[in-house]
């Protein structure tokens, strides 16, 4: 997984060369998908927000050719791209268990799948408490397997 924007510091205040273990001992406090509200289709986020403890976030959005993309969040404000702000809105992922005891999932590692040119499609954040599998298509599908 990788940051686009390298002036991100990353969450756990490691620098990223391209490899997926910068959000490593990150604690996530809340996970939000952002969706957009046009008449008659609801229920799929266009992108997928991991709120951190530090106060920083992780999104993770899906491209054109259905491919992962992640880069800094902007919790809690919506991403740029959400023209015209007031048809978008942040929201809970009711499939997602609460946060445990202790007020945060703690990453332990992450996974990338991709696709046969190389591209990924899939994250894995493996969590203390179990693991987020976020995947990209026509919109996101966010999983949480307990340990």
């Amino acid at each position: 997984m990788t940051v686009e924007r390298e002036e991100y510091g990353g969450p756990a205040g490691r620098a990223r060369h391209g490899n997926s273990d910068w959000l490593m001992g990150s604690r996530i406090t809340a996970v939000h998908g952002v969706f957009y509200r046009p008449e008659g289709r609801a229920g799929e986020p266009e992108a997928v927000e991991f709120v951190l403890a530090d106060g920083q976030s992780v999104q993770l959005t899906c491209t054109s050719d259905w491919t992962l993309r992640v880069t800094p969040g902007t919790w809690p404000l919506l991403p740029d791209w959400c023209v015209p702000a007031n048809q978008w809105h942040h929201a809970p992922l009711p499939q997602l268990p609460p946060v445990p005891y202790g007020g945060a999932w703690t990453v332990v590692g992450t996974l990338e799948r991709r696709d046969g040119n190389g591209e990924v499609h899939e994250a894995v954040i493996r969590c203390a408490e179990g693991d987020f599998v976020v995947g990209a298509g026509d919109t996101m599908a966010v999983r949480f397997h307990p340990h």
